[in-house]
């Protein structure tokens, strides 16, 4: 991100598969943004809008940057694996390095340039214990006592996965918003609905905590290929299928490794009078 002189805060607008980031450069120093700044910005109509707002902060212990990860509705994520990708290749692009270690509020990830202008991220292993999800109380985690036979998976946050024969039929709006308060879910949780179309491919509607429906998500995409897996329903490399393109999910036995294309389209810099409107 270019340094600028101008008074104001400046930001890269960044996105993965339609899964859109405003990204801040605190390297330099500087406040993450409040709850209400973050909900102000994230407003596509009078803000610059997003579904994840990403802070680069300085890396320490070795890593090369650590990046915070809030939702549209001012929450804090522990992970976001698109913005993680994005962040990295604008990263790789200024350094000139091929692969990075960028540490989250989850784990130290590593970032590699997959070629063809493509990014893959490992985002660590997943997490099958219900209590570190979390959830609520111990259940089988393969088959939750909810209607759906749902599947539990944290990625560095929760998710809940449900299959069904055509993803097409599901109100996505209706289903997802109870499904991400469920009281199994002490923290909400992000809701994957999966249609299997083969033993390597399937298709995904995403709807995330703090968020709502999103053309794509890297975390969901490693949560859903998890579970297609843990069910025995494909393998354990998979192209998954959303709405805004598709990613490559391969659970290795060191992490579920995501692979896919990322752009940074524009910068531009919120203005004084506008952040001093904001409450």
């Amino acid at each position: 991100m270019e340094q600028h002189t101008t008074p104001g805060l400046p930001f890269t607008k960044m996105h993965g598969l339609g899964n859109d980031f405003v990204t801040l450069d605190l390297r330099a120093g500087g406040d993450l943004p409040s709850a209400a700044l973050t909900r102000a910005i994230a407003d596509r109509h009078r803000g610059v809008g997003f579904d994840q707002l990403a802070a680069v902060l300085p890396g320490d212990a070795g890593c090369d940057a650590r990046l915070v990860f809030l939702n549209a509705d001012g929450t804090r994520s522990a992970a976001c694996g698109n913005a993680t990708r994005c962040i990295a290749r604008w990263l790789m692009d200024q350094t000139g390095a091929t692969g990075l270690q960028l540490a989250t509020d989850h784990a130290v990830l590593l970032a590699e340039d997959a070629g063809g202008g493509l990014t893959r991220v490992n985002m660590g292993p997943p997490v099958l214990d219900w209590r570190d999800i979390p959830l609520a109380e111990d259940v089988d985690l393969l088959h939750l006592p909810i209607p759906g036979d749902p599947v539990a998976t944290g990625m560095g946050n929760p998710h809940i996965t449900f299959f069904v024969p055509d993803l097409a039929a599901v109100d996505l709006p209706a289903f997802g918003a109870p499904h991400e308060h469920h009281p199994l879910y002490p923290q909400r949780t992000n809701v994957e609905v999966v249609q299997v179309l083969a033993a390597d491919h399937i298709r995904v509607g995403v709807w995330e905590r703090g968020t709502g429906i999103t053309l794509a998500s890297g975390s969901c995409s490693c949560a859903a290929a998890v579970a297609a897996a843990r069910r025995g329903l494909t393998g354990r490399r998979v192209r998954v299928e959303l709405p805004g393109g598709t990613l490559l999910i391969d659970w290795r036995e060191d992490g579920v490794w995501m692979e896919g294309p990322t752009a940074a389209p524009f910068t531009g810099v919120l203005s004084p009078d506008w952040l001093a409107g904001v409450a």
